[in-house]
């Protein structure tokens, strides 16, 4: 029984020295980076007054958010690409919102 505990013990270890390894650091636009930012661009979006709309989609690849959907008039369109740029970890903005 001791020796296996040690055994599981020895396992653990290694598999989080591989994990660790394999940590990301904030910054470097991966995966979780553009889906935390997508995440915000959303939520800033919600969170604005101005607009009232729910047909958007917001999506990131290496910093470059992506507005598509539609909106009622071009001052929406102007305004949720405002609100997608001054979130954290925006790079740029695609604005291929649709007036309907």
């Amino acid at each position: 029984m001791k020796k296996y505990n040690r055994s599981l013990a020895i396992l653990f270890s290694v598999i989080a020295i591989g994990l660790a390894g394999c940590a990301s650091k904030p910054g470097q636009n991966n995966f979780f980076d553009d889906a935390m930012v997508t995440t915000r661009v959303k939520k800033a979006i919600f969170d604005e007054p101005a607009l009232l709309f729910f047909n958007v989609t917001a999506t990131t690849e290496n910093g470059v958010v992506s507005l598509s959907g539609s909106v009622k008039n071009r001052s929406e369109r102007v305004k949720a690409a405002d609100v997608a740029r001054r979130v954290e970890g925006v790079k740029l903005v695609k604005n291929e919102l649709k007036i309907q």
